[in-house]
């Protein structure tokens, strides 16, 4: 296995990756045509230690700042990534995606179990950076900085819930199971029994100005009340105001309560209120107007209720558009780890979100790559992509992703479904993995230190290592794949073997237009591991890119479709054979785990 990674390296790795090149104006650039990079500023580069206890007083508990636990700040920053720029240039990042970066509750949770909100999702204040981070002017830089370079900047948005902040009179927290609109209905307090309140209100499907006028007793099914001390700890000031929440206990994401309950107990928001659209639609214009940035990835999509989105999207894409912003990216999370296209693309459909993050895509690569099962898998996925609204078209602008800060990185997935899987070959298989992001229909996102070889413990806290020396035993137990450091060094190599692939195939990707925007056609499968080939059209000549991979732990030899047409092919990525075998036929020979990128001529030249 060591002598096919050698090989493959030299094979794929050869040339020097060049520094990232824009396609065009970076504004005037499809959502397709991107390499997206998403990362959690305060796990990147701490660029101001002056600002790492967000200007708090006091401990760990007061300010969330611990370097040396997982679940605290750290100290990344805004001026830490700015200074990284160039390094995401090299990878041929196009697109910077961040976690959110709006003021949080320092520290929540329980006596003996708290954590900070390092990661973003715990908003206080929707309408300015967290100080942890840096400030209004910094984070104005970094965008700055990132047009500079032909980069785009997307920004982690939350719709759905605040921080935890509300509080119920009936219990703790641990007892708020979650209420049914049935058993407690909005017209009683505190169920069936209870007094009639919210004379002639319709329900939360009708979210006219008029119904949502006579509800005015948030108490149908808790009774919600917000702690002295916390009173106006949320900015806008109409976010303090229960009235604007659901208030029905905790979601276990599953029926009725997947809309109305709250996530892990983060306050839920009541989008169906006309006053929360109308006051979110407010918050991230805002934002655009302020920074001038380029797109918004949507936390918890499928929690909030379609309606808010039928008035959300349109009124960011007509704020967009003032700005001149003609192709601002909007793509939600719709979290599913299934293989289940249909499941997502009713999003696209129904709430009319331009596009979902593609955790079929995923969820797919990782049963071929990760636990051996067939390459018609793929063949099934890409079928699925007619369901989505505007069909294989739109499919072209989803997000695919292998791993993320949620469920894990992709190599850490790969060693849970293989367990004693040796270095090299998961090195491998990760490659062939971003081969295939990096090549198939979509935008690929890279999850930071996936190029540096990241292999965390597993999800959430367990996958959000730093990039900066580290001080997290639980990271730095963990030896990176190609490569013999870990984390608690600084990890920006620029010679690592995964780094390398990525810039490389990141470059082809750039250059050829077919696989950024062109239709993708299956040519051929397997029932198990092996083969997998697909063309990429070019959209304004029909010029064909045909790519296959080995999804085996041995090499093939065999024979696979092509277009009719093509005569020649001239090697982009791997080794690509001189010519066709008969018109329609090509012979594919990989090595375990190998891909090859061709560009496929035509005798005579159309």
């Amino acid at each position: 296995m060591k002598r096919v990674i050698a090989a493959l390296c030299a094979a794929w790795l050869g040339t020097t990756a060049a520094s990232a090149q824009t396609v065009g104006d970076y504004r005037g650039r499809y959502a397709s045509d991107e390499v997206i990079y998403f990362v959690l500023p305060d796990r990147f580069e701490n660029g101001d230690p002056g600002n790492d206890r967000g200007g708090l007083k006091g401990g760990r508990l007061s300010t969330g700042f611990d370097p040396a636990d997982k679940g605290f700040f750290h100290g990344g920053d805004f001026n830490g990534l700015k200074e990284r720029l160039p390094y995401l240039q090299k990878l041929g990042i196009t697109a910077l995606w961040l976690s959110p970066i709006f003021r949080n509750k320092p520290v929540q949770g329980p006596a003996g179990q708290e954590s900070a909100g390092y990661h973003g999702y715990w908003v206080t204040d929707f309408t300015r950076p967290d100080p942890h981070l840096g400030t209004e002017a910094e984070f104005k830089a970094l965008v700055g900085a990132a047009h500079g370079l032909g980069m785009k900047v997307y920004i982690d948005i939350i719709t759905n819930h605040t921080a935890d902040v509300i509080r119920y009179q009936e219990g703790e927290a641990a007892k708020y199971a979650y209420r049914s609109r049935a058993d407690y209905p909005y017209s009683r307090r505190g169920g069936l029994g209870g007094a009639a309140i919210n004379p002639g209100f319709a329900g939360d499907q009708d979210s006219s100005t008029a119904n949502f006028a006579k509800l005015v007793d948030p108490s149908y099914a808790y009774t919600p009340y917000v702690p002295k001390a916390e009173r106006g700890a949320k900015v806008p000031a109409w976010l303090n105001d229960p009235i604007f929440y659901h208030n029905r206990g905790d979601s276990t994401f599953t029926g009725e309560d997947a809309r109305f309950g709250d996530f892990a107990g983060l306050d839920d928001l009541f989008t169906e209120h006309p006053r929360v659209r109308a006051g979110m639609i407010e918050i991230y214009t805002d934002w655009i107007d302020r920074y001038g940035i380029d797109g918004y990835r949507v936390d918890t999509a499928r929690h909030v209720d379609p309606g808010f989105w039928q008035q959300f999207v349109p009124a960011i894409k007509a704020t967009a558009a003032a700005r001149n912003i003609p192709n601002f990216a909007l793509f939600a999370e719709v979290y599913r780890s299934n293989l289940d296209s249909g499941y997502i693309a009713q999003y696209t459909r129904r709430d009319h979100l331009p596009a979902v993050l593609d955790f079929a895509f995923q969820a797919t690569v990782r049963e071929v790559l990760g636990r051996g099962k067939g390459t018609v898998l793929l063949a099934e996925l890409f079928d699925g992509d007619v369901l989505y609204e505007g069909g294989e078209a739109a499919a072209r602008r989803l997000p695919t992703f292998l791993g993320n800060h949620d469920m894990g990185r992709f190599s850490t997935l790969v060693k849970a479904d293989r367990p004693g899987i040796a270095g090299d070959e998961l090195l491998a298989r990760v490659m062939l993995g971003h081969a295939m992001l990096l090549t198939l229909r979509g935008a690929p996102v890279i999850y930071y230190g996936d190029e540096q070889g990241f292999v965390g413990d597993g999800g959430d806290q367990a996958a959000r290592e730093d990039m900066f020396a580290s001080r997290v035993a639980s990271y730095n137990d963990n030896v990176l794949i190609g490569s013999a450091a870990t984390t608690a060094s600084s990890n920006f190599d620029e010679a690592h073997p995964l780094f390398r692939t990525i810039a490389s195939l990141g470059r082809v990707r750039r250059i050829e237009p077919a696989l950024r925007r062109g239709a993708q056609v299956t040519r051929d499968y397997t029932q198990g591991p092996g083969l997998f080939s697909v063309s990429r059209l070019d959209p304004e000549t029909g010029a064909e890119i045909f790519i296959a991979f080995n999804t085996a732990d041995h090499p093939i030899d065999v024979n696979s479709s092509i277009g009719a047409t093509a005569t020649s092919l001239e090697t982009l990525s791997g080794r690509c054979p001189a010519a066709v075998t008969a018109p329609g036929s090509v012979r594919v020979a990989l090595p375990a785990f190998g891909w090859m990128v061709c560009r496929a001529t035509e005798s005579p030249p159309r």
